[in-house]
């Protein structure tokens, strides 16, 4: 019988899908319907800065609305704890409570201390890890990639230092080399590295004149790109691999192990198909394991890896003249591995 058995985090999963931070993870509900459906662990929803310092603003302006007609009364009320962000924690709290697999919590933050503080605040909740999304569009042209870079590392190794608990990094593909910038999140102490980050594009309504942010889901072949950068770096750092992006199927799931990846997270795989896609991908992956007498993941995990393979194509830039000599390939009758 295969055991579809893997650590994530140094967590131990029951398998290696996970529901990656959406609307699908924004509720105690919705969790244990994924939870029910086969899942092996949720990350929440994610808690931004923007929604932090919002509420910090609307606190402030409420303090201060009427301070100029009851200055008399300002300071006879104690110190209050405005509920905005406190929301978001309590209810991460229940669904780590309510949940028997493992709970992640998302945090997005800018500034470094409300990094630290939320990052705490969330690891009070009990939940089993924290995954920090490090996804920002610099708006200053005259930063260096390279000083960008050197501060997120730096926000690494301060949040591992500051709780207890596993600690992954999602990152997003535009990095010059994000195989360096991932060997130095591991290096600066994460425990996961999550390849790649899902983003939400701008865009704009042309008849009324606004800018729009639609909601863009990934297509099916955009697994390719985190499978080449798990295939690239793995064995290479101390940390897991998780791939994201493009994983539709029990397909996506079985490439991304070959490169080395210990876990995959999917998103736009249930707003497209629903929770029941879960066992679906499960039975894929079974079936291939059996078919192939793998008895648990680690018998074929990292098999198809740059360390691993034994087709010199496969990871180098070589790709483009085998293409180019071997044209039939183009449109379909490419070997099967």
């Amino acid at each position: 019988m295969t055991n579809l058995e893997t650590m994530y985090m140094g967590i131990p999963l029951r398998n290696p899908i996970i529901a990656g931070a959406s609307a699908w993870t924004s509720s105690v509900d919705s969790i244990l319907r994924l939870e029910q459906a086969g899942v092996a662990a949720v990350v929440t929803k994610s808690l931004f800065e923007e929604q932090i310092q919002l509420e910090r603003f609307k606190f402030d302006e409420d303090q201060e609305k009427y301070n100029c007609r009851h200055a008399d009364m300002i300071t006879v009320f104690p110190k209050l704890e405005y509920a905005g962000p406190q929301e978001h924690l309590v209810w991460v709290g229940k669904a780590k409570a309510a949940a028997r697999i493992p709970v992640i919590a998302s945090l997005n933050a800018v500034t470094p201390d409300t990094w630290i503080e939320y990052a705490q605040r969330l690891a009070g909740t009990g939940v089993d890890g924290l995954e920090c999304n490090l996804f920002a569009t610099p708006r200053d042209s005259r930063r260096t990639g390279a000083d960008i870079e050197e501060e997120q590392v730096r926000l690494v190794a301060g949040l591992k230092s500051a709780v207890s608990i596993p600690v992954s990094v999602k990152l997003s593909p535009f990095y010059t080399n994000p195989g360096n910038v991932i060997r130095r999140m591991a290096d600066a102490g994460a425990d996961a590295v999550v390849i790649f980050n899902r983003l939400i594009e701008p865009d704009f309504d042309i008849v009324t004149g606004r800018s729009i942010a639609p909601f863009n889901l990934s297509f099916d072949t955009d697994y390719r790109l985190p499978l080449r950068h798990i295939g690239l770096v793995e064995g290479e750092i101390d940390a897991d691999l998780c791939g994201s992006t493009g994983v539709f199927g029990g397909d996506e799931v079985i490439k991304m192990l070959l490169a080395g990846a210990s876990a995959v997270q999917i998103a736009s795989s249930l707003f497209r198909h629903g929770p029941a896609r879960i066992a679906v991908m499960l039975k894929d992956l079974e079936t291939w394991m059996a078919a192939k007498g793998c008895l648990t993941l680690g018998d074929f995990k990292g098999k198809l890896s740059r360390r691993g393979t034994s087709d010199p194509w496969a990871y180098s830039r070589a790709q483009y003249a085998r293409l180019l000599l071997n044209p039939d390939e183009i449109i379909g009758n490419a070997p099967v591995l």
